[in-house]
Protein backbone atom coordinates (compact mmCIF):
# COMPACT_ATOMS: atom_id res chain seq x y z
CA UNK A 1 0.00 0.00 0.00
CA UNK A 2 3.10 2.93 -1.63
CA UNK A 3 2.90 2.04 -1.83
CA UNK A 4 5.21 2.52 -1.33
CA UNK A 5 7.54 3.62 0.62
CA UNK A 6 4.66 2.50 0.70
CA UNK A 7 4.23 1.72 -0.38
CA UNK A 8 3.39 3.07 -1.83
CA UNK A 9 2.99 11.13 -3.21
CA UNK A 10 2.71 13.80 -4.71
CA UNK A 11 0.35 16.76 -4.13
CA UNK A 12 0.67 18.22 -0.48
CA UNK A 13 -2.77 20.00 0.35
CA UNK A 14 -2.36 23.36 0.39
CA UNK A 15 -2.38 24.37 4.20
CA UNK A 16 -3.46 27.60 6.05
CA UNK A 17 -0.93 29.54 8.35
CA UNK A 18 -1.80 27.35 10.81
CA UNK A 19 0.62 26.78 13.92
CA UNK A 20 1.21 23.65 16.70
CA UNK A 21 0.81 20.82 13.88
CA UNK A 22 0.50 17.29 14.88
CA UNK A 23 0.60 18.39 18.64
CA UNK A 24 -3.10 18.97 18.83
CA UNK A 25 -4.35 22.07 18.24
CA UNK A 26 -6.75 24.70 18.97
CA UNK A 27 -9.46 23.75 16.15
CA UNK A 28 -9.51 20.12 17.14
CA UNK A 29 -9.88 18.55 20.90
CA UNK A 30 -10.32 14.52 21.18
CA UNK A 31 -13.86 13.43 22.86
CA UNK A 32 -12.61 11.05 25.92
CA UNK A 33 -14.53 7.89 25.21
CA UNK A 34 -16.75 8.96 22.41
CA UNK A 35 -19.56 6.05 21.27
CA UNK A 36 -19.86 5.64 17.78
CA UNK A 37 -16.76 7.41 17.09
CA UNK A 38 -13.12 5.25 16.09
CA UNK A 39 -10.28 8.09 16.95
CA UNK A 40 -6.94 7.22 15.78
CA UNK A 41 -3.96 9.55 15.24
CA UNK A 42 -2.46 10.06 11.67
CA UNK A 43 1.53 10.86 11.50
CA UNK A 44 1.49 13.31 8.89
CA UNK A 45 -0.36 15.66 7.39
CA UNK A 46 -2.68 14.26 4.46
CA UNK A 47 -1.19 14.18 1.03
CA UNK A 48 -3.22 14.29 -0.95
CA UNK A 49 -7.35 14.08 -1.54
CA UNK A 50 -7.70 12.56 -5.03
CA UNK A 51 -7.04 8.38 -4.89
CA UNK A 52 -5.32 8.79 -8.52
CA UNK A 53 -2.61 10.65 -6.39
CA UNK A 54 -2.03 8.96 -3.51
CA UNK A 55 1.10 7.17 -2.39
CA UNK A 56 1.53 6.96 0.97
CA UNK A 57 -0.07 4.36 3.84
CA UNK A 58 -1.87 6.73 6.06
CA UNK A 59 -3.51 8.68 3.68
CA UNK A 60 -4.49 5.66 1.46
CA UNK A 61 -6.26 4.04 5.16
CA UNK A 62 -8.32 7.39 5.06
CA UNK A 63 -9.79 7.24 1.10
CA UNK A 64 -10.56 3.82 1.35
CA UNK A 65 -13.38 4.47 3.23
CA UNK A 66 -14.97 6.97 0.88
CA UNK A 67 -13.37 5.87 -2.78
CA UNK A 68 -13.99 2.07 -3.71
CA UNK A 69 -12.58 0.41 -6.65
CA UNK A 70 -14.40 -2.69 -8.67
CA UNK A 71 -12.80 -5.40 -6.89
CA UNK A 72 -11.14 -5.44 -3.45
CA UNK A 73 -9.25 -7.86 -0.81
CA UNK A 74 -11.60 -9.99 1.93
CA UNK A 75 -10.52 -10.56 5.33
CA UNK A 76 -9.33 -14.11 3.89
CA UNK A 77 -6.79 -12.16 1.14
CA UNK A 78 -8.99 -13.32 -1.18
CA UNK A 79 -9.76 -10.93 -4.00
CA UNK A 80 -13.56 -10.40 -3.97
CA UNK A 81 -16.12 -7.38 -5.72
CA UNK A 82 -16.51 -4.55 -4.40
CA UNK A 83 -18.19 -2.16 -6.99
CA UNK A 84 -18.14 -5.39 -9.24
CA UNK A 85 -20.55 -8.22 -8.41
CA UNK A 86 -18.38 -10.49 -10.59
CA UNK A 87 -16.49 -10.87 -13.45
CA UNK A 88 -15.57 -13.43 -16.12
CA UNK A 89 -11.96 -13.89 -17.95
CA UNK A 90 -11.37 -14.75 -21.52
CA UNK A 91 -9.38 -18.53 -22.00
CA UNK A 92 -6.33 -16.44 -23.22
CA UNK A 93 -6.72 -14.52 -19.93
CA UNK A 94 -6.28 -11.12 -22.02
CA UNK A 95 -9.82 -10.35 -21.60
CA UNK A 96 -11.97 -9.53 -18.51
CA UNK A 97 -15.80 -8.32 -18.31
CA UNK A 98 -16.76 -7.30 -15.02
CA UNK A 99 -21.22 -6.79 -14.33
CA UNK A 100 -21.36 -3.79 -11.17
CA UNK A 101 -23.57 -4.07 -8.38
CA UNK A 102 -27.22 -2.86 -9.35
CA UNK A 103 -27.44 -0.35 -5.67
CA UNK A 104 -24.43 0.66 -6.02
CA UNK A 105 -24.41 4.45 -5.77
CA UNK A 106 -22.06 7.82 -5.38
CA UNK A 107 -22.55 9.78 -2.38
CA UNK A 108 -24.72 12.18 -4.13
CA UNK A 109 -27.30 9.22 -4.80
CA UNK A 110 -26.73 9.02 -8.78
CA UNK A 111 -26.46 5.23 -9.52
CA UNK A 112 -22.75 4.04 -10.26
CA UNK A 113 -22.50 2.96 -14.56
CA UNK A 114 -20.15 1.37 -16.46
CA UNK A 115 -19.43 5.02 -18.18
CA UNK A 116 -18.31 5.92 -15.05
CA UNK A 117 -15.42 3.34 -14.54
CA UNK A 118 -14.15 4.04 -18.16
CA UNK A 119 -14.18 7.89 -16.68
CA UNK A 120 -12.31 7.65 -13.95
CA UNK A 121 -9.60 5.04 -15.75
CA UNK A 122 -9.18 7.42 -18.17
CA UNK A 123 -9.21 10.52 -15.91
CA UNK A 124 -6.39 8.63 -13.70
CA UNK A 125 -4.17 8.09 -17.13
CA UNK A 126 -4.41 11.22 -18.25
CA UNK A 127 -1.64 13.28 -19.31
CA UNK A 128 -2.99 16.43 -17.66
CA UNK A 129 -3.80 14.94 -13.94
CA UNK A 130 -0.41 13.27 -13.89
CA UNK A 131 -0.41 10.27 -11.38
CA UNK A 132 2.03 9.17 -9.84
CA UNK A 133 0.99 5.67 -10.17
CA UNK A 134 -2.25 4.90 -12.99
CA UNK A 135 0.05 4.51 -15.86
CA UNK A 136 2.01 1.79 -13.92
CA UNK A 137 -0.75 -0.20 -12.37
CA UNK A 138 -3.17 0.13 -14.76
CA UNK A 139 -0.56 -0.11 -18.18
CA UNK A 140 -1.74 -3.73 -18.37
CA UNK A 141 -5.06 -2.23 -20.16
CA UNK A 142 -4.54 -1.72 -24.03
CA UNK A 143 -4.48 1.90 -24.51
CA UNK A 144 -3.03 3.30 -21.61
CA UNK A 145 0.26 4.01 -22.95
CA UNK A 146 -1.20 5.58 -25.76
CA UNK A 147 -3.55 7.93 -23.93
CA UNK A 148 -1.72 8.91 -21.10
CA UNK A 149 1.06 10.46 -24.01
CA UNK A 150 -1.84 12.57 -25.44
CA UNK A 151 -1.58 10.07 -28.50
CA UNK A 152 -5.38 8.83 -28.45
CA UNK A 153 -8.67 10.07 -27.51
CA UNK A 154 -9.52 7.17 -24.85
CA UNK A 155 -8.22 4.25 -23.42
CA UNK A 156 -9.27 1.82 -26.10
CA UNK A 157 -8.92 -1.32 -24.20
CA UNK A 158 -11.54 -0.12 -22.14
CA UNK A 159 -14.93 -0.97 -23.45
CA UNK A 160 -18.25 -0.16 -22.10
CA UNK A 161 -21.06 -3.00 -23.20
CA UNK A 162 -23.80 -1.24 -21.40
CA UNK A 163 -24.39 0.77 -17.84
CA UNK A 164 -23.98 -2.28 -15.97
CA UNK A 165 -21.28 -4.08 -18.14
CA UNK A 166 -17.46 -2.97 -19.25
CA UNK A 167 -14.65 -4.54 -20.46
CA UNK A 168 -11.01 -4.66 -20.46
CA UNK A 169 -8.62 -6.10 -23.04
CA UNK A 170 -4.94 -6.14 -22.10
CA UNK A 171 -1.90 -6.28 -23.59
CA UNK A 172 -0.78 -10.01 -22.36
CA UNK A 173 -2.10 -12.35 -20.03
CA UNK A 174 -1.20 -10.97 -16.73
CA UNK A 175 -2.09 -12.97 -13.54
CA UNK A 176 -1.82 -10.58 -11.04
CA UNK A 177 -4.46 -8.03 -12.96
CA UNK A 178 -7.00 -8.64 -10.43
CA UNK A 179 -4.71 -7.34 -7.40
CA UNK A 180 -3.66 -4.29 -9.68
CA UNK A 181 -7.44 -2.90 -9.79
CA UNK A 182 -7.64 -2.87 -5.89
CA UNK A 183 -4.97 0.36 -6.15
CA UNK A 184 -6.67 3.40 -4.99
CA UNK A 185 -5.82 5.20 -9.06
CA UNK A 186 -8.32 2.47 -9.57
CA UNK A 187 -10.69 4.03 -7.69
CA UNK A 188 -14.63 4.60 -9.14
CA UNK A 189 -15.28 8.73 -8.78
CA UNK A 190 -18.29 10.85 -9.43
CA UNK A 191 -17.51 12.88 -13.02
CA UNK A 192 -19.90 15.76 -12.09
CA UNK A 193 -18.34 16.25 -8.96
CA UNK A 194 -14.79 15.44 -9.48
CA UNK A 195 -14.22 16.82 -12.36
CA UNK A 196 -10.65 16.24 -14.68
CA UNK A 197 -8.57 17.98 -12.37
CA UNK A 198 -6.95 17.09 -9.27
CA UNK A 199 -9.20 16.69 -6.59
CA UNK A 200 -8.77 19.08 -3.52
CA UNK A 201 -11.65 20.02 -1.69
CA UNK A 202 -14.16 17.52 0.49
CA UNK A 203 -16.92 18.86 -1.25
CA UNK A 204 -15.08 17.22 -4.55
CA UNK A 205 -14.88 14.09 -2.50
CA UNK A 206 -17.75 12.03 -4.28
CA UNK A 207 -17.63 8.43 -3.26
CA UNK A 208 -18.90 5.34 -2.94
CA UNK A 209 -17.94 4.18 0.15
CA UNK A 210 -19.02 4.03 3.69
CA UNK A 211 -18.00 6.81 4.62
CA UNK A 212 -18.42 10.67 3.46
CA UNK A 213 -15.89 13.55 4.31
CA UNK A 214 -17.21 15.82 7.14
CA UNK A 215 -14.42 18.02 8.21
CA UNK A 216 -10.65 18.69 6.76
CA UNK A 217 -8.63 21.04 9.10
CA UNK A 218 -5.10 21.63 7.68
CA UNK A 219 -2.31 19.94 9.48
CA UNK A 220 -4.92 18.92 12.18
CA UNK A 221 -7.73 16.95 11.82
CA UNK A 222 -9.46 14.72 8.82
CA UNK A 223 -12.75 13.90 9.99
CA UNK A 224 -15.36 11.42 8.00
CA UNK A 225 -19.12 10.72 8.73
CA UNK A 226 -21.56 7.64 7.85
CA UNK A 227 -22.89 7.14 4.66
CA UNK A 228 -26.14 6.55 5.18
CA UNK A 229 -27.14 4.79 1.74
CA UNK A 230 -24.54 2.67 1.34
CA UNK A 231 -25.45 -0.46 -0.86
CA UNK A 232 -23.69 -2.55 1.85
CA UNK A 233 -25.68 -1.43 4.35
CA UNK A 234 -24.67 1.63 7.31
CA UNK A 235 -21.28 1.16 8.57
CA UNK A 236 -21.73 0.88 12.43
CA UNK A 237 -19.52 3.65 13.23
CA UNK A 238 -21.02 7.47 13.23
CA UNK A 239 -17.35 9.13 12.53
CA UNK A 240 -14.04 8.34 12.12
CA UNK A 241 -11.86 11.07 13.55
CA UNK A 242 -8.10 11.23 12.61
CA UNK A 243 -6.44 13.55 14.51
CA UNK A 244 -2.99 14.69 12.55
CA UNK A 245 -0.42 14.26 15.07
CA UNK A 246 3.39 14.09 13.98
CA UNK A 247 5.17 13.47 17.39
CA UNK A 248 5.03 9.95 18.67
CA UNK A 249 5.26 10.51 21.80
CA UNK A 250 2.59 12.63 21.67
CA UNK A 251 0.34 10.14 19.76
CA UNK A 252 0.97 7.60 22.88
CA UNK A 253 0.46 10.26 25.31
CA UNK A 254 -3.21 10.69 24.17
CA UNK A 255 -3.93 6.65 23.35
CA UNK A 256 -2.72 6.92 27.17
CA UNK A 257 -4.58 9.39 28.33
CA UNK A 258 -8.19 7.52 26.24
CA UNK A 259 -7.89 10.71 23.34
CA UNK A 260 -7.46 7.82 20.50
CA UNK A 261 -8.92 4.41 20.35
CA UNK A 262 -5.51 2.32 18.61
CA UNK A 263 -2.75 3.31 18.09
CA UNK A 264 0.61 1.90 15.79
CA UNK A 265 3.50 1.51 18.18
CA UNK A 266 7.13 2.74 17.45
CA UNK A 267 9.73 -0.53 18.49
CA UNK A 268 11.03 2.03 20.69
CA UNK A 269 8.26 2.16 23.20
CA UNK A 270 7.47 -1.52 23.18
CA UNK A 271 9.74 -2.20 26.24
CA UNK A 272 8.09 0.33 27.76
CA UNK A 273 4.17 -0.82 27.07
CA UNK A 274 5.01 -4.65 28.15
CA UNK A 275 5.45 -3.52 31.49
CA UNK A 276 2.50 -1.78 31.61
CA UNK A 277 -0.05 -4.25 33.32
CA UNK A 278 -2.89 -2.57 31.70
CA UNK A 279 -1.47 -1.74 28.48
CA UNK A 280 0.46 -4.54 27.79
CA UNK A 281 -3.20 -6.64 27.42
CA UNK A 282 -4.14 -4.26 24.63
CA UNK A 283 -1.31 -5.19 22.51
CA UNK A 284 -1.50 -6.71 19.41
CA UNK A 285 1.16 -8.09 16.35
CA UNK A 286 0.63 -7.63 12.72
CA UNK A 287 2.99 -9.10 10.05
CA UNK A 288 2.48 -7.56 7.09
CA UNK A 289 4.00 -7.83 3.70
CA UNK A 290 6.34 -4.80 3.75
CA UNK A 291 10.13 -4.68 3.15
CA UNK A 292 11.82 -1.63 4.86
CA UNK A 293 15.22 -1.63 2.64
CA UNK A 294 18.20 1.06 2.03
CA UNK A 295 17.49 2.47 -1.81
CA UNK A 296 21.03 3.23 -3.77
CA UNK A 297 20.20 5.62 -6.59
CA UNK A 298 22.97 4.48 -9.26
CA UNK A 299 21.35 6.94 -11.54
CA UNK A 300 22.30 10.04 -9.52
CA UNK A 301 25.30 8.60 -7.54
CA UNK A 302 28.40 7.73 -10.05
CA UNK A 303 30.17 5.45 -7.35
CA UNK A 304 26.79 3.41 -6.74
CA UNK A 305 27.01 2.06 -10.07
CA UNK A 306 29.94 -0.02 -9.15
CA UNK A 307 28.58 -3.70 -7.88
CA UNK A 308 31.55 -4.04 -5.92
CA UNK A 309 30.56 -0.76 -3.99
CA UNK A 310 27.23 -2.02 -3.26
CA UNK A 311 28.11 -5.39 -2.41
CA UNK A 312 30.90 -4.05 0.27
CA UNK A 313 27.38 -1.63 1.50
CA UNK A 314 25.61 -4.66 1.69
CA UNK A 315 27.78 -6.42 3.82
CA UNK A 316 29.06 -3.99 5.93
CA UNK A 317 25.36 -3.35 7.54
CA UNK A 318 24.29 -5.77 10.55
CA UNK A 319 20.57 -5.88 9.46
CA UNK A 320 20.22 -8.65 12.24
CA UNK A 321 21.49 -6.55 14.88
CA UNK A 322 18.95 -3.63 13.37
CA UNK A 323 16.19 -5.44 12.93
CA UNK A 324 15.94 -7.89 16.15
CA UNK A 325 18.29 -5.90 18.76
CA UNK A 326 17.51 -2.37 18.02
CA UNK A 327 13.83 -2.57 16.25
CA UNK A 328 12.48 -4.87 19.11
CA UNK A 329 12.98 -8.40 17.10
CA UNK A 330 11.37 -7.24 13.50
CA UNK A 331 11.66 -10.44 10.91
CA UNK A 332 15.29 -9.99 9.12
CA UNK A 333 14.97 -9.52 5.16
CA UNK A 334 17.29 -11.04 3.64
CA UNK A 335 15.53 -10.96 0.16
CA UNK A 336 13.04 -8.52 -1.57
CA UNK A 337 9.77 -10.70 -1.35
CA UNK A 338 8.01 -9.99 1.84
CA UNK A 339 6.59 -13.43 3.90
CA UNK A 340 2.67 -14.08 2.92
CA UNK A 341 3.62 -12.90 -1.25
CA UNK A 342 4.15 -16.30 -3.00
CA UNK A 343 7.61 -16.59 -3.49
CA UNK A 344 8.79 -15.52 -0.25
CA UNK A 345 11.78 -17.88 0.83
CA UNK A 346 12.45 -18.15 4.60
CA UNK A 347 15.37 -20.02 4.30
CA UNK A 348 16.81 -17.83 1.29
CA UNK A 349 20.57 -16.58 2.72
CA UNK A 350 21.11 -13.61 0.43
CA UNK A 351 23.88 -11.19 1.16
CA UNK A 352 26.03 -12.18 4.47
CA UNK A 353 27.24 -9.99 6.95
CA UNK A 354 31.08 -10.05 6.86
CA UNK A 355 33.03 -6.48 7.17
CA UNK A 356 35.75 -8.21 6.29
CA UNK A 357 34.70 -9.17 2.87
CA UNK A 358 32.94 -5.42 2.83
CA UNK A 359 36.49 -4.04 2.76
CA UNK A 360 38.04 -6.46 0.45
CA UNK A 361 35.41 -5.37 -2.04
CA UNK A 362 35.79 -1.37 -1.65
CA UNK A 363 39.63 -1.84 -1.80
CA UNK A 364 38.91 -3.49 -4.94
CA UNK A 365 36.65 -0.89 -6.08
CA UNK A 366 39.42 1.79 -5.65
CA UNK A 367 39.00 2.82 -2.54
CA UNK A 368 40.79 0.92 0.43
CA UNK A 369 39.90 1.47 3.69
CA UNK A 370 36.88 4.49 2.52
CA UNK A 371 39.74 6.64 0.70
CA UNK A 372 38.26 8.55 -1.63
CA UNK A 373 34.84 7.27 -1.06
CA UNK A 374 32.72 10.56 -1.17
CA UNK A 375 30.52 11.72 1.08
CA UNK A 376 26.84 10.65 0.21
CA UNK A 377 23.78 11.75 1.60
CA UNK A 378 20.93 9.25 3.27
CA UNK A 379 17.63 10.50 3.36
CA UNK A 380 14.63 9.46 5.65
CA UNK A 381 11.47 10.71 7.01
CA UNK A 382 11.01 13.16 9.79
CA UNK A 383 8.73 12.30 12.85
CA UNK A 384 9.35 8.36 12.48
CA UNK A 385 11.92 7.32 15.35
CA UNK A 386 12.15 3.63 14.18
CA UNK A 387 13.40 4.80 10.68
CA UNK A 388 16.09 7.10 12.55
CA UNK A 389 17.05 4.24 15.01
CA UNK A 390 17.72 2.22 11.63
CA UNK A 391 19.60 5.20 9.51
CA UNK A 392 21.79 6.06 12.59
CA UNK A 393 22.92 2.47 12.96
CA UNK A 394 23.64 2.05 9.34
CA UNK A 395 25.44 5.17 9.13
CA UNK A 396 27.65 3.79 12.39
CA UNK A 397 28.31 0.63 11.03
CA UNK A 398 29.32 1.82 7.51
CA UNK A 399 31.82 4.30 8.85
CA UNK A 400 33.41 2.11 11.64
CA UNK A 401 33.25 -1.09 8.84
CA UNK A 402 34.49 0.35 5.94
CA UNK A 403 35.46 3.72 6.90
CA UNK A 404 33.46 6.15 5.02
CA UNK A 405 30.95 8.72 5.70
CA UNK A 406 27.32 8.52 5.09
CA UNK A 407 25.11 11.71 5.88
CA UNK A 408 22.00 11.24 7.31
CA UNK A 409 19.04 14.05 5.90
CA UNK A 410 16.14 14.31 7.56
CA UNK A 411 12.87 15.65 5.54
CA UNK A 412 9.72 15.91 5.62
CA UNK A 413 7.55 13.43 4.42
CA UNK A 414 5.65 14.83 1.25
CA UNK A 415 9.50 16.57 0.59
CA UNK A 416 11.08 12.85 0.39
CA UNK A 417 8.51 11.43 -1.44
CA UNK A 418 8.67 14.78 -4.42
CA UNK A 419 11.80 14.11 -4.46
CA UNK A 420 11.89 9.97 -4.59
CA UNK A 421 9.53 10.00 -7.22
CA UNK A 422 11.73 12.43 -8.92
CA UNK A 423 14.98 10.38 -8.34
CA UNK A 424 17.06 12.90 -6.41
CA UNK A 425 17.79 10.95 -3.50
CA UNK A 426 21.23 9.54 -3.63
CA UNK A 427 20.50 7.09 -0.71
CA UNK A 428 16.95 6.91 1.10
CA UNK A 429 15.25 4.85 3.93
CA UNK A 430 12.28 3.19 2.40
CA UNK A 431 9.67 0.69 2.19
CA UNK A 432 8.00 -0.90 0.16
CA UNK A 433 4.21 -2.15 1.44
CA UNK A 434 2.53 -4.87 -0.79
CA UNK A 435 -0.22 -2.88 -3.18
CA UNK A 436 -1.77 -6.41 -4.14
CA UNK A 437 -0.17 -10.08 -3.21
CA UNK A 438 1.99 -10.73 -5.94
CA UNK A 439 5.26 -11.19 -6.60
CA UNK A 440 5.55 -9.40 -9.78
CA UNK A 441 4.35 -6.40 -7.23
CA UNK A 442 8.12 -6.64 -5.56
CA UNK A 443 10.20 -7.02 -8.58
CA UNK A 444 9.42 -6.65 -12.50
CA UNK A 445 6.19 -3.85 -11.28
CA UNK A 446 9.81 -2.34 -9.39
CA UNK A 447 13.05 -2.61 -11.06
CA UNK A 448 12.59 -2.92 -14.91
CA UNK A 449 13.92 -0.83 -17.11
CA UNK A 450 11.02 0.96 -18.11
CA UNK A 451 9.18 1.32 -14.77
CA UNK A 452 8.48 4.51 -13.42
CA UNK A 453 8.94 3.25 -10.22
CA UNK A 454 12.64 2.11 -11.24
CA UNK A 455 13.91 4.71 -8.61
CA UNK A 456 17.16 2.89 -8.21
CA UNK A 457 18.55 3.79 -11.73
CA UNK A 458 18.57 -0.44 -12.61
CA UNK A 459 18.67 -1.36 -16.34
CA UNK A 460 19.63 -5.21 -16.81
CA UNK A 461 18.39 -6.72 -20.09
CA UNK A 462 18.83 -9.72 -18.63
CA UNK A 463 16.67 -9.29 -15.58
CA UNK A 464 13.60 -7.42 -17.73
CA UNK A 465 13.65 -10.99 -19.85
CA UNK A 466 13.25 -12.91 -16.65
CA UNK A 467 10.41 -10.51 -15.62
CA UNK A 468 8.53 -10.44 -19.17
CA UNK A 469 8.63 -14.38 -19.25
CA UNK A 470 7.27 -14.27 -15.40
CA UNK A 471 4.22 -11.41 -15.50
CA UNK A 472 2.58 -13.08 -18.93
CA UNK A 473 2.63 -16.83 -17.32
CA UNK A 474 -0.57 -17.98 -16.14
CA UNK A 475 1.51 -20.89 -14.67
CA UNK A 476 1.91 -20.48 -10.88
CA UNK A 477 4.47 -22.61 -10.50
CA UNK A 478 7.04 -21.30 -13.66
CA UNK A 479 5.75 -17.70 -12.15
CA UNK A 480 7.14 -18.54 -8.63
CA UNK A 481 10.31 -20.21 -10.58
CA UNK A 482 11.11 -17.09 -12.99
CA UNK A 483 10.60 -14.32 -9.36
CA UNK A 484 12.89 -16.52 -7.61
CA UNK A 485 15.07 -16.01 -10.02
CA UNK A 486 14.85 -12.42 -10.83
CA UNK A 487 14.74 -11.75 -6.99
CA UNK A 488 18.16 -13.72 -6.73
CA UNK A 489 19.47 -11.48 -9.36
CA UNK A 490 18.72 -8.30 -7.73
CA UNK A 491 19.99 -9.20 -4.43
CA UNK A 492 23.25 -10.56 -5.64
CA UNK A 493 23.63 -7.02 -7.84
CA UNK A 494 22.73 -5.13 -4.29
CA UNK A 495 20.28 -3.04 -5.96
CA UNK A 496 18.23 -2.63 -2.90
CA UNK A 497 19.83 -3.46 0.22
CA UNK A 498 16.94 -5.20 1.86
CA UNK A 499 17.02 -4.38 6.16
CA UNK A 500 13.87 -5.89 7.98
CA UNK A 501 10.27 -7.41 7.37
CA UNK A 502 7.61 -5.11 8.34
CA UNK A 503 5.33 -5.98 11.47
CA UNK A 504 3.35 -3.85 13.22
CA UNK A 505 2.87 -3.34 17.14
CA UNK A 506 -0.64 -2.10 17.54
CA UNK A 507 -2.90 -1.04 20.80
CA UNK A 508 -6.74 -1.52 20.45
CA UNK A 509 -8.41 -0.47 23.21
CA UNK A 510 -11.21 -3.20 24.16
CA UNK A 511 -13.48 -0.64 23.58
CA UNK A 512 -13.00 -1.50 20.04
CA UNK A 513 -14.34 -4.09 18.38
CA UNK A 514 -15.10 -5.32 14.32
CA UNK A 515 -12.09 -3.92 13.11
CA UNK A 516 -11.54 -6.57 10.02
CA UNK A 517 -7.74 -6.62 8.85
CA UNK A 518 -5.99 -8.73 5.98
CA UNK A 519 -2.70 -8.93 4.55
CA UNK A 520 -2.27 -5.67 3.11
CA UNK A 521 -3.99 -3.84 6.18
CA UNK A 522 -6.96 -2.56 7.82
CA UNK A 523 -10.31 -2.86 5.56
CA UNK A 524 -12.75 -0.05 5.27
CA UNK A 525 -14.61 0.13 8.74
CA UNK A 526 -18.10 -1.15 7.95
CA UNK A 527 -18.17 -3.20 10.86
CA UNK A 528 -16.22 -1.64 13.31
CA UNK A 529 -17.94 -0.95 16.83
CA UNK A 530 -16.86 2.00 19.12
CA UNK A 531 -18.53 0.87 22.93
Amino acid sequence: MISSFTVRLAIVIVAAAVGLAGCGSPGFKAKDGAKGTLRYAMGTDLTTLDPAKVQDVDTMDLLVNVFECLVSYSEKNELVGQLAESWKVSQDGTTWEFTLRPLAKFHNGRKVSAEDVKWSLERACSKELASPTAKDYLSDIVGVKEFGKGDAQSISGIRVIDSSHVEFKLDKARAYFLGKLTYPCASILCKEAIGAKPLTSKEQAVGTGPFVFDRLVPTQLASLKRFTDYYLGQAKLDTIERPIILDAATRLNKYRGGQLDTLVLQRQDLAGIRKDTTLSTQIHFIDRPAVFYLGLNQGKVPVLRNELVRRALAMAIDRKKIATELLDDLPVARGLISPGVMGYRPEYAGIPYDPAQARKLLAEAGYPEGKGFPEISISYREQAPDTRIAVEAIESQLRTNLGIAIKPQMLQWGTLLTARNKDELSMYMGSWFADYADPQNFISFLFTSDSKLNHDGFSDPAFDQICREADSSLDPAKRKALYEKAENLLVDKAVRIPLYFGRDAELISPRVTGIRMNILGVMPHLKTVVQ
